[in-house]
């Protein structure tokens, strides 16, 4: 009876030893792995993507016509920025042309499987200016990583 017990107590204490020693299992080698191959921030797919949901959101909700265009100043801001154990994403910012010749400057995130159904990949974006209903403010912000927002509470990132 004493044994039985005793392994049973030792299961519990190595598993809080672990959890307390910050041991992280990367998401690819769990139970329900997510795929870390993700497009880049660059890929044509992901800014045409953009571009169409943009596109469609304008003229559904927005009764606007508004387009991007042209895409310049890309830049891949962090890859699993927000550690291993979180869903694989690709943090980017790129500035588009909008239809009027404006330059605005847009966050967006590539994540892993989390495309239509858990299908293929999945793009999150923010155009500046253009997030009526605030759904990532301020500025598009809830898009960076963690630690990117932080430095930016703090004053200490300038401006892209």
């Amino acid at each position: 009876m004493r044994l039985p017990a005793f392994a049973l107590l030792s299961l519990f204490a190595s598993q809080s030893l672990a959890s307390a020693a910050g041991i992280v299992v990367p998401n690819e080698e769990r139970f329900a792995p997510f795929s870390a191959e993700i497009p880049n921030c660059d890929d044509p797919a992901v800014l045409d993507r953009i571009r169409d949901r943009f596109a469609q959101k304008e003229s559904e909700f927005w009764g606007s016509t508004h387009r991007l265009g042209a895409t310049e100043r890309i830049v891949e801001i962090g890859y699993r920025a927000n550690g291993l154990a979180y869903i694989p994403r690709r943090y980017c910012v790129a500035r588009f042309e909008l239809d009027d010749s404006r330059r605005v400057t847009v966050d967006y995130q590539v994540q892993s499987d989390l495309g239509i159904i858990g299908w293929s990949y999945g793009v999150e974006w923010c155009v500046v200016g253009f997030d009526r209903n605030l759904a990532y403010a301020p500025a598009c912000s809830a898009l960076r990583p963690f630690a990117e927002r932080r430095l930016a509470e703090m004053g200490l990132k300038a401006r892209y």
